[in-house]
């Protein structure tokens, strides 16, 4: 069956980017909602291609700007770079995760990829596979562009992976490049983004709002809002 952005089986699409610091701090609020309402989300993969709206940079060990030609991040970039990650670390905070600043702009395209072999094996595959990359990640303890630390995390998950490699250079390649452009042109252009009803939800303020849908729409629809989740739901 063709790749259809706003089409699944599952009443909820969750797209998400392992190097989104906003994707990451939606995730225990996400599994919580499905564990609440007993129902399993379509989570998929949305490459952001960062440089084009944000500029690129690297940083040093010291957390200085390395000059070069990965320098293209405006002034103006940067101010909107780091206001986003000092409010991601506030809602982190709130939720007892570690965020750290990063020194470049991550190739998250194998995570992505690992992310659509891991649903090949299950609902549980898959948030096993979000655990085990998402907060590593986070606190700096994982590459994802080694394909080998991606081939660990998915047999950590519970998936077969002797044929990963092959899928990771070949197959999954294509589909994911070609996913993602259907992705972005569907409207779909950040992360978390949700999908249901055919209707695009951008950023985890709109969970309330998408547990009314997903409840029956019993009583005043819910403003916008974010609630931090201190347990880790499984």
């Amino acid at each position: 069956m063709p790749f259809e952005p706003k089409a699944s089986a599952a009443e909820l699409i969750v797209y998400i980017d392992f190097k989104s610091p906003y994707a990451f701090i939606a995730i225990k609020p996400c599994f919580a909602l499905e564990k609440k309402l007993k129902i399993q989300f379509d989570w998929r993969p949305l490459t952001l291609d960062i440089p084009s709206f944000l500029g690129s940079a690297r940083l040093d060990k010291k957390g200085k700007i390395s000059e070069g030609k990965e320098y293209t991040r405006s002034t103006n970039q940067w101010t909107q770079v780091k206001y986003a990650y000092r409010d991601a670390r506030r809602y982190a905070a709130l939720n007892g995760l570690t965020l750290r600043g990063t020194e470049k702009i991550w190739d998250s395209s194998l995570a992505s990829i690992g992310l659509m072999w891991a649903k090949k094996y299950g609902h549980e595959v898959v948030k096993n596979y979000i655990n085990l990359v998402y907060e590593p990640f986070w606190k700096r303890d994982l590459n994802i562009e080694m394909p080998r630390v991606i081939t660990d995390k998915l047999a950590q998950a519970g998936a077969e992976t002797e044929q990963f490699l092959p899928y990771l250079q070949g197959p999954g390649r294509i589909e994911h490049d070609q996913s993602q452009s259907k992705i972005f042109n569907a409207g779909i252009f950040g992360v978390p983004s949700f999908v249901i009803d055919n209707e695009i939800y951008f950023g985890r303020e709109h969970l309330p709002r998408l547990e009314w849908i997903l409840t029956g729409k019993q009583g005043i629809a819910p403003d916008i809002s974010y609630t931090a989740v201190r347990a880790n739901p499984k």
